[in-house]
């Protein structure tokens, strides 16, 4: 997906997909957009980047035949940055900020935005996915993201940026397995009814039989955001964008959360 003009006709179907919420999303006027990504990884802490400008070239490490270089340049929101990593420390999670200017971006972070926000509107910090977290740490996570929000009256919109099931194969086109797909299936359908309370107590099994994405860690970071939009509003409910398609074996689909609307 990184480069459109070389992505394979199924995976077009999603970035039109991605370009069709982008539309929604800008249309809401958010102020920020925190995107985790499955793709830039911390072992131990949870260090968000809040840098005032994020400039650089993205290469994909593991595939510059795929994204050798595409240049960003997107604003920041150190303010941001800085209150949840004082939320996320009074809460006992490790984390620290990152503000070198010698960061670059990982796909997982780049890609989505560049179909969603594609003139860079909107200011962005970013979340990794750390390997030392559980799922449960990283709900919290999401939860204090829009603590956070609340706090600084920002509308932000919570970006996680990750596959379903993620057992890989070599192969773009080729499908996750039978059960695989109907495990992605039944997650798109609980984000889509908004229950909340299901996905809480299902992703742990989701993880490990669809073998998600970081162990399950970024969509976890989205349920948590998920969770709390929920106790807010009253409710929330999903709407799908795209397809659901294969990439090397995995699960792939873009899907929005909002406040339901009024019956």
């Amino acid at each position: 997906m990184g480069v459109e003009e070389k992505a394979p006709d199924f995976v077009r179907e999603l970035i039109q997909g991605q370009r069709r919420l982008g539309v929604e999303l800008r249309e809401l006027e958010p102020d920020l957009f925190v995107v985790q990504s499955a793709h830039w990884v911390c072992t131990f802490d949870w260090f968000d980047a809040g840098q005032e400008v994020h400039e650089g070239v993205c290469v994909a490490d593991e595939a510059p035949d795929l994204i050798p270089g595409t240049p960003y340049r997107r604003t920041g929101d150190p303010e941001f940055a800085k209150a949840l990593v004082a939320r996320l420390g009074a809460a006992e999670i490790p984390c620290g900020l990152n503000d070198t200017p010698h960061f670059q971006w990982d796909y997982g972070s780049l890609v989505p935005l560049q179909y969603m926000d594609p003139e860079a509107t909107v200011p962005v910090v970013l979340l990794p996915s750390v390997i030392c977290s559980d799922l449960e740490e990283s709900m919290k996570v999401g939860r204090l993201v829009a603590e956070t929000a609340v706090e600084l009256e920002r509308r932000v919109i919570f970006v996680s940026s990750c596959a379903l099931s993620h057992k890989l194969e070599r192969g773009p086109e080729l499908w996750p397995s039978e059960a695989m797909q109907r495990m992605d299936r039944r997650l798109l359908d609980l984000l889509c009814a908004g229950q909340v309370e299901e996905l809480i107590a299902w992703m742990p099994t989701f993880s490990r039989d669809a073998v998600a994405e970081m162990g399950g860690r970024t969509l976890c970071g989205m349920v948590g955001a998920m969770a709390a939009m929920a106790e807010a509003a009253g409710a929330v409910s999903g709407k799908q964008y795209g397809p659901y398609r294969q990439s090397s074996g995995t699960g792939n689909a873009t899907v929005c959360v909002t406040p339901a609307p009024i019956p």
